[in-house]
């Protein structure tokens, strides 16, 4: 069946021998339609999202998507859209695998984010973790039952008028992503590059983990109007998510507590096992730092923002050759052969995998309540909707059109590809002796931006230091983050502890002001034995 027969030609026919008659067409792309649908039986308005590709034709897959429907009716909870029936007809002529849904009267996330932004440049940080604590809810109960939802994204949660969050599609990335030979074949799926985890992009198998980094993706877009990591083509987007480090959400939005910094930087730690363990204590830190601090209208910082991410990643994977120049002797790197990548915050470098067993490809990304009107696109490339993945005036407003086969082969080559680190410099400390600070830079650059001593840690964050929530035996490290550095030499010389500071170009934040810390704000340490504090400071200068 053609795109163009999929795409609201269903409209007046009914499903199920006419339980279920088809209305007015909600949201579309290039894997399924939503329908506006009356059910004569009990007399009620319903949500059928009818699957319109070549899917239909394949058995194994009609018995997947049954079973995965089938477990996802199950799911029982305010915050999830529930799934009433679920079935095949013959639509036009095919085989149409369809679930039957509660109709919700609302609007997507994508679109209450787009209406904030106009109003104020971003989601007002309460309402964000609000809303994001709702969806880990419904996560929670999924992640329970054994369903990993696999494409969270603003365009798969619905906001009714009485503003009440609800989460749809369970399931279906996965029916789409298991047992279905033409996939496989034709080497095509489908997604939204902007919200897979690194495990994702990397073809890896994939567990509750990883739907809360895909929530720390929108968690960052909500309070900031802006994607961590995006770019013009998908292979740029999956190389980021595997190899680049996320900026601080307040380095976009001043106005956000640096607990929502720690928070975003958690959910999307590149090696699961770093992220929170569960929905559960991801919602409940969510609700603790809402509760936490007092509610204020962003910040927006003008031109901050995430760069171009992937920037480079086509020359360095594929870099240019010199047909004048005759090979080296002796080994060759080759794309078999990946060499780890250096990693600017000192962090263990990812590794590809991280234990679980290979899979293929990104996981399927079926359209929710979306906007109408996809433009078709020709076999072997399916499209899913890029539903608000830069609201705001961002550059990638088109569809995502995504290769499985290349985009994965390409990510896992890429991490053998050697980043350009920022320039840095080296400061040293040890607890009593102060240390001196050495120049950052030879001269101020022009954008520079001069020191704020104004935002400063008091010493008895050190002297005196949170405990440890679970072991009485040790206690939390301070966030040193966006304090001046010399109130944070001041701190851990009371503490007598050890630093070693490596400076960065960066005119976001003024000259003197830590941007990160290893170990990371709230490790659990030993208070007589925290070894060495490396810390990232700005030298002011914008980055070369």
């Amino acid at each position: 069946m053609s795109q163009d027969g999929a795409h609201g030609r269903y409209a007046g026919q009914a499903l199920a021998g006419g339980r279920y008659q088809l209305r007015d067409v909600l949201g579309e792309g290039g894997m399924a339609s939503v329908h506006l649908a009356y059910d004569a039986v009990l007399d009620r308005q319903v949500a059928i999202k009818t699957l319109h590709t070549e899917l239909g034709r394949e058995q194994a897959f009609r018995e997947r998507f049954r079973r995965e429907a089938q477990a996802v009716a199950k799911l029982t909870h305010t915050n999830i859209v529930s799934v009433f029936d679920t079935g095949e007809d013959e639509l036009n002529g095919m085989a149409t695998p369809y679930i039957v849904m509660e109709y919700v009267e609302g609007r997507p996330l994508g679109s209450v984010l787009e209406e904030d932004i106009r109003h104020y440049g971003a989601m007002p940080a309460d309402k964000a973790l609000k809303i994001t604590a709702d969806v880990l809810a419904a996560l929670e109960i999924s992640h329970e039952k054994g369903l990993v939802h696999r494409d969270i994204k603003p365009g798969n949660v619905m906001v009714t008028r009485r503003g009440v969050v609800k989460v749809m599609d369970f399931g279906i990335a996965r029916a789409m992503q298991s047992g279905v030979t033409s996939m496989t074949q034709t080497g095509m799926v489908v997604g939204t590059p902007q919200y897979l985890s690194p495990e994702q992009a990397l073809g890896r198998g994939v567990d509750a983990r990883s739907d809360l980094y895909s929530v720390g993706i929108m968690l960052f877009q909500l309070v900031t109007g802006r994607l961590p990591f995006d770019a013009d083509s998908p292979l740029a987007i999956a190389y980021a998510h595997v190899q680049e480090e996320p900026v601080a959400p307040s380095s976009v939005n001043r106005a956000l507590p640096p607990a929502v910094d720690a928070l975003v930087a958690r959910a999307l730690r590149k090696n699961p096992n770093e992220r929170f363990p569960t929905a559960e204590s991801m919602r409940d830190e969510c609700l603790r730092i809402a509760a936490s601090f007092q509610a204020a209208p962003p910040s927006i910082v003008p031109g901050a923002g995430p760069a171009q991410s992937g920037s480079g990643v086509a020359s360095a994977v594929f870099p240019p050759v010199d047909r004048t120049t005759p090979a080296p002797h002796g080994q060759v790197q080759t794309p078999y052969q990946p060499a780890p990548a250096p990693n600017p915050y000192g962090h263990p470098a990812p590794t590809p995998g991280y234990g679980y067993p290979q899979q293929g490809g990104y996981p399927a990304s079926p359209v929710g309540y979306g906007p109408q009107g996809a433009a078709p696109t020709p076999p072997p490339y399916t499209v899913a909707p890029h539903q608000n993945g830069r609201p705001g005036g961002g550059r990638n407003r088109r569809p995502v059109v995504t290769a499985s086969v290349a985009v994965a082969a390409v990510v896992a080559v890429g991490l053998a590809v050697a980043l350009t680190l920022k320039h840095t410099g080296d400061d040293t400390g040890a607890g009593g002796g102060g240390g001196s600070s050495a120049s950052a830079s030879a001269s101020h650059r022009s954008g520079y931006r001069g020191p704020d001593t104004t935002r400063r840690i008091d010493t008895s964050k050190c002297s005196d230091p949170q405990e440890s929530y679970s072991d009485p035996d040790k206690i939390q490290l301070p966030d040193f983050r966006y304090k001046d550095i010399g109130s944070v030499k001041k701190c851990l010389q009371a503490a007598g502890w050890k630093w070693d500071i490596k400076h960065e170009d960066d005119n976001t934040w003024g000259e003197g002001t830590v941007l990160n810390q290893f170990p990371e704000q709230g490790t659990d340490v030993d208070q007589n034995d925290v070894g060495t504090i490396e810390l990232r400071v700005s030298t002011g200068n914008p980055p070369q």
